[in-house]
């Protein structure tokens, strides 16, 4: 696609933008997007379950080294899948030392869900990442980019670091990415490592570079990094009302009387400068609607990101059972979605549906044993000796007061990572029963129901884009 697109979808959660749902689409004519958050876990999981369409092990077969998916297949594929009590077998969690093999899921993870959603049409797709995330993203990352990914979309946090990852991946040069770890010192280089010569025997010729969008909530942000952070080829201007992570309010945190967080003035975005800046931009946000699409491009976007409408359509990763009753709440108007402060790990806030028997429900996070095992989320902090240590405020208390965390850090800290694969079918089982889901949307629903009009039960991708893009309608 030579024009950027009107609309782009975004990368949500994990595995609710699967390929199935970047497919649809960037087949209807606009940007699909991968969520590439714990792609490896996820791809794991899936193997587990016994691929029943086929389709892992048919992109599988297309990697470039089939000795790496070969072990990957010993490792994790059970052929006809895994009992449905059986808890899932574990992965390693990441570090900033990680082994080859680690390395190697993560690369195919992200080259067998870019793949997968290149097939059938020649539109464009893209991958979404969290810059919070930073230890598999280089090699989940170049995965993507062996899969010819269109686009690569990164936010929570200053991406400052991923054009030039982007430049030297694409031409199979060794990598480390600075890492942020609490406590460093100016002395101090934390980094992680990533070499694709150690996972493919023979290098290809260099791969086509894909177009990066910032994702930003200032133009403050988006100014220093267009100066000084490599070549960047637009941004996503996200508001606070957009799901999933939103960024903290500028100032001190002050809570409404429902406790959720305050944003004023100083968080309004200033288009102006973004439109000063040359490069194409996105508002995304509770902008699920014709009318809102309009009303950015006679702002100057190129169009805008939509999420939570997409997220609860057909071709969406969401569990069918909570996909169904979240369409049954925003049909009858309802559907309370909490900007929740301190449910993340990272201390972002992090918007919450409320709906029974998920996280969001005080006496099921209090009876959910606190543990973490997949990691993603954690802190990476300077241990006395100099080296990297790793902690989470939703791991045991007593763990993370050990390793110096901070007790208040832990109140009503939830278990985001496997909140959010349960969201999608792949939680884990434990003794105690299955992991609670936790379901992320933005703050309106209004944009579901609309397409839910006339006794409509279920819309697609494809409805979503037509809805979207109707110019009787804008």
């Amino acid at each position: 696609m030579s024009t950027p697109p009107v609309i782009i979808q975004g990368g949500m959660g994990v595995a609710v933008s699967g390929w199935d749902l970047a497919r649809a689409v960037s087949r209807a004519g606009q940007l699909g997007v991968v969520s590439g958050t714990a792609l490896d876990v996820v791809l794991a999981h899936r193997l587990q379950l016994g691929d029943p369409t086929g389709e892992i092990l048919w992109a599988m077969m297309h990697f470039p080294v089939q000795a790496v998916t070969a072990h990957v297949l010993r490792t994790f594929f059970v052929p006809g899948g895994k009992p449905d009590a059986a808890p899932f077998a574990g992965v390693p969690m990441y570090t900033a030392a990680p082994t080859q093999r680690r390395q190697e899921l993560a690369v195919v993870a992200g080259f067998v869900e870019v793949f997968l959603a290149k097939q059938g049409h020649d539109g464009p797709v893209g991958i979404n990442f969290l810059e919070k995330i930073q230890l598999p993203t280089p090699a989940t990352l170049y995965g993507a980019l062996l899969a010819a990914v269109d686009y690569v979309l990164v936010g929570a946090g200053i991406p400052r670091d991923v054009p030039g990852l982007l430049d030297a991946l694409c031409n199979h040069e060794t990598v480390s990415l600075p890492l942020h770890v609490t406590g460093a010192t100016e002395a101090d280089r934390f980094e992680v490592r990533f070499d694709p010569r150690e996972v493919l025997a023979q290098l290809p010729p260099p791969l086509k570079r894909p177009r990066f969008l910032a994702i930003v909530a200032s133009a403050t942000l988006a100014a220093s990094l267009a100066r000084h952070g490599g070549r960047i080829d637009g941004f996503v201007v996200e508001g606070p009302s957009a799901g999933g992570h939103n960024a903290p309010p500028r100032g001190p945190l002050a809570l409404n009387e429902d406790g959720e967080p305050v944003y004023g003035p100083r968080d309004v975005v200033d288009l102006a400068r973004f439109r000063a800046l040359g490069l194409p931009f996105w508002l995304g946000g509770t902008f699920a609607s014709p009318e809102r699409v309009r009303e950015a491009r006679v702002a100057g976007a190129a169009g805008v990101q939509v999420g939570t409408i997409f997220a609860f359509c057909k071709e969406s990763g969401v569990d069918p059972a909570l996909k169904e009753r979240v369409l049954e709440r925003a049909r009858s108007g309802g559907g309370r979605v909490f900007t929740d402060p301190f449910a993340s790990p990272t201390g972002f806030p992090f918007k919450v549906l409320r709906l029974e028997g998920t996280l969001s429900e005080p006496a099921v996070y209090e009876t959910r044993e606190r543990l973490c095992d997949l990691g993603y989320l954690r802190e990476l902090y300077r241990r006395p000796d100099g080296t990297v240590g790793y902690r989470c405020p939703g791991e045991p208390i007593e763990d993370y007061l050990r390793k110096g965390g901070r007790i208040e850090d832990t109140q009503g800290r939830k278990c985001i990572c496997n909140g959010l694969l349960a969201t999608v079918g792949l939680g884990q089982r434990r003794k105690a029963g299955p992991e609670p889901p936790i379901v992320t949307s933005g703050d309106d629903l209004s944009g579901v129901a609309r397409l839910l009009e006339g006794g409509k039960t279920s819309y697609s991708a494809a409805d979503v884009v037509a809805h979207l893009t109707n110019p009787t309608s804008a």
